[in-house]
């Protein structure tokens, strides 16, 4: 009878703790989850910039609307945070087979006094076909930023040179240019592929 009760009991107990865990996740991640206003980025429709690409073609904003996008920010400079995240990026677009096809994937320097169009356009190189590279004047790179809701800075080094510290996620946008998600910086491969088509699937 003392073992029965004792049971009883902390299957209760259990039952508890997995409704607050439920609640919990539904509140902070899951679809309960207040947006942070003035954190997320703007619709791809509300953004104004101005850039070229690593082939010298003038884009902005309408640029991307229209497919899924895929979005980074970094510098060719960059030691470990750049090259590995464009590799991910690469790997998922492999992933994704043919529907990589469909998605517009941006990498968009913060350091545009040495990442010159030729920089870029090497660069890219390196990595998955897909993936095109973007530059432009300091002004314009700072306005695009701020429409991202990214952020950047130039930080001196003790040899004298410097680096950039930056916004190391990756952003998604689906076909209309709303906002989908974000994937963050070593995210897993089964997290973040199936970020990637939630934006593929995003009806326009």
């Amino acid at each position: 009878m003392r073992r029965r009760a004792i049971l009883s009991y902390c299957t209760a107990g259990v039952g508890a703790l997995a409704l607050a865990l439920f609640v919990g996740w539904w509140r902070v991640d899951g679809p309960g989850a207040p947006e942070p206003e003035g954190q997320l980025p703007l619709p791809l429709s509300a953004m104004s910039f101005r850039l070229t690409d690593h082939e010298g073609n003038e884009v902005g904003p309408e640029t991307l609307i229209g497919r899924p996008s895929m979005v980074f920010f970094g510098f060719t400079y960059c030691p470990d945070v750049c090259p590995t995240t464009l590799s991910d990026i690469s790997g998922w677009l492999d992933d994704l087979g043919d529907d990589a096809t469909e998605m517009n994937v941006v990498f968009i320097t913060v350091d545009p006094a040495r990442d010159t169009v030729e920089t870029m356009e090497e660069y890219v190189s390196y990595f998955h076909s897909a993936i095109r590279g973007w530059t432009g004047s300091e002004q314009q790179i700072a306005q695009v930023v701020r429409g991202f809701r990214a952020s950047y800075e130039r930080v001196p080094t003790e040899s004298g040179d410097y680096t950039m510290n930056h916004t190391a996620s990756v952003y998604l946008f689906g076909r209309s240019g709303r906002f989908v998600s974000m994937i963050d910086y070593h995210e897993p491969r089964e997290f973040a592929v199936p970020k990637i088509r939630r934006a593929l699937e995003e009806e326009t």
